[in-house]
This record gives C-alpha cells, sequence and structure tokens, in this order.
C-alpha cells in the first residue's frame, strides 16, 4: 500500500491543540497479535479514507482488565481499569471505538461503575454509520457473488446485541449472506471467551472451535467473516484443523471493507 497511515495519539493531538471526535481502543491482541494487527491496519485505512478525526493512546494504554476479570482476578482487573479511567478522563474522551468485543463490554458495561463513562462503539456499528452517513462508500468488488457466514462474538452479540450492524455491512458487498443454523441469539462461541484464550482447552472430545467451525463449514463458505480477534484465531485454527485453509479465508468485517475499497 503506497498510502502512509495516518494514526495521531492522543498525546501529539492535545499537544497541538486539537480534541479528536473519538478515540480508536486498539486492545492488546490488535496491538501485539501478528494476524490482530492486520485488522488494526485495515480499521485505520478505512479511518483514513472517511476522514474520521481520531486518536489512539498508544503506550499509555493497558489491558482493559477483561482477561483478568474473566479469569476471577477482580483485584488486577480494578487496578487496570482504574489505571486506564485516569488516562481517559485525562484526555476529556468521549467517545471510543474498538475492534474488541471483550474491550467493547468491558469499557460499556464494567467501567462506568469505577468512574469511566463513555459512548462505546463496536467498530462494526461505527463502520455502519459511517455508510449510512455517506462518509464511505462501499461496492462489492473482488467479493462479489462470494457466499459469505458471519460468526457472532460472544461478547458483541448475546451479551450486548449487537447482531445487524456487522451483517449490514456484509450485506453491502454484493454477496450470498448464509447464516449458521446457530447464530445471533442462538450464537455458539468460538472458545475463547472466558479468559481460554491464554490457556490451554480442558480435556473434552472435541475443541469447541473445531465444533464451531464444523458449523460455519455447512453453509459452504468461501469466506468466515468475524468481528472479534479472538473469534478471527479461533476459526482460523479450526479451518487449519479441516485442512481447509487453502478453500476458506477467515477475514474481519473491517478487512473485507477495506479489500472491498482496495485500500
Amino acid at each position: 500500500m503506497s498510502k502512509e497511515l495516518r494514526v495521531p495519539t492522543m498525546a501529539e493531538a492535545v499537544a497541538a491543540g486539537k480534541k479528536p471526535e473519538v478515540l480508536f481502543w486498539v486492545g492488546c491482541a490488535g496491538s501485539f497479535d501478528d494476524r490482530a494487527k492486520k485488522i488494526t491496519k485495515a480499521f485505520v485505512q478505512i479511518l483514513n479514507q472517511a476522514e474520521i478525526d481520531f486518536a489512539v493512546l498508544g503506550t499509555e494504554e493497558s489491558c482493559t482488565g477483561d482477561p483478568a476479570k474473566r479469569a476471577g482476578n477482580e483485584f488486577l482487573f480494578q487496578m487496570q481499569a482504574v489505571t486506564n479511567i485516569e488516562v481517559l478522563n485525562g484526555y476529556g474522551v468521549k467517545k471510543i471505538v474498538t475492534a474488541c468485543p471483550h474491550c467493547f463490554n468491558t469499557l460499556k458495561n464494567e467501567y462506568p461503575g469505577l468512574g469511566g463513562d463513555y459512548e462505546v462503539v463496536h467498530h462494526t456499528q461505527f463502520l455502519n454509520d459511517l455508510l449510512k452517513e455517506g462518509r464511505i462508500a462501499l461496492q462489492g468488488g473482488k467479493f462479489k457473488g462470494k457466499r459469505i457466514t458471519y460468526h457472532d462474538p460472544c461478547y458483541l452479540g448475546r451479551a450486548n446485541q449487537v447482531y445487524e450492524a456487522p451483517r449490514e455491512l456484509i450485506e453491502k458487498l454484493d454477496i450470498a449472506l448464509v447464516e449458521m443454523k446457530n447464530c445471533k441469539q442462538r450464537g455458539m462461541c468460538c472458545g475463547a471467551g472466558g479468559g481460554q484464550m491464554f490457556k490451554e482447552p480442558e480435556k473434552g472430545n472435541k475443541d469447541v472451535n473445531v465444533e464451531r467451525t464444523e458449523q460455519a463449514l455447512e453453509t459452504r463458505p468461501d469466506i468466515i467473516a468475524a468481528a472479534c480477534p479472538f473469534c478471527n484465531t479461533m476459526m482460523t485454527d479450526g479451518v487449519k484443523n479441516k485442512e481447509k485453509e487453502g478453500d476458506v479465508a477467515v477475514l474481519d468485517v473491517a478487512e473485507l471493507i477495506a479489500q472491498a475499497a482496495d485500500l
């Protein structure tokens, strides 16, 4: 890509006397995981294209504390949360967008009780709003006529009832959206919630992500669309387990949009 990515930090913006309209919360996965970094890059490309006035915290951003809380370490969670809230409130942040449903859920539902009140939106909601406002345009492009099935992340779907925004975006790509039998309210976990991302699975007959991938493959998709870095990892591993990586791609909704727009 020839265009340079513009990713201003909050500190730089404030030093220049600016107040960005939205803070992009990158999250641990989006910052450090090589696969998830591509999702971060795709989302930033779209923000740049739409000329959104945004900033990131950069090195001032710490883990939201979701894994600690889900694993049962409430004390560590509160320490991490209070540190982040001090930084956010120090910058007077009002609106946050994030590509991670775990960050989204924690910032939206857990932080208010600790003094952190913000308007928190998931990147699929944000992108859908940009589309409706005419700030981004979507054509099917390279995905025209493809079969795409969408996997609902637990912390986006069942925990926060966000089902339509990602689907509306996908349907704008001139594709066939094929639903799994377990979708929306009946969606099934990919297996990496509740701190499971950072430990080995318990013994059983079949890993959860393999079961979920089988449900996705039943729809005969060209692409499995995800909207969460953990889901992306688990579904990608599931596709590899079935030796289908040559036939089925696993892509975040932001990647679909960025690629369709040739960003």
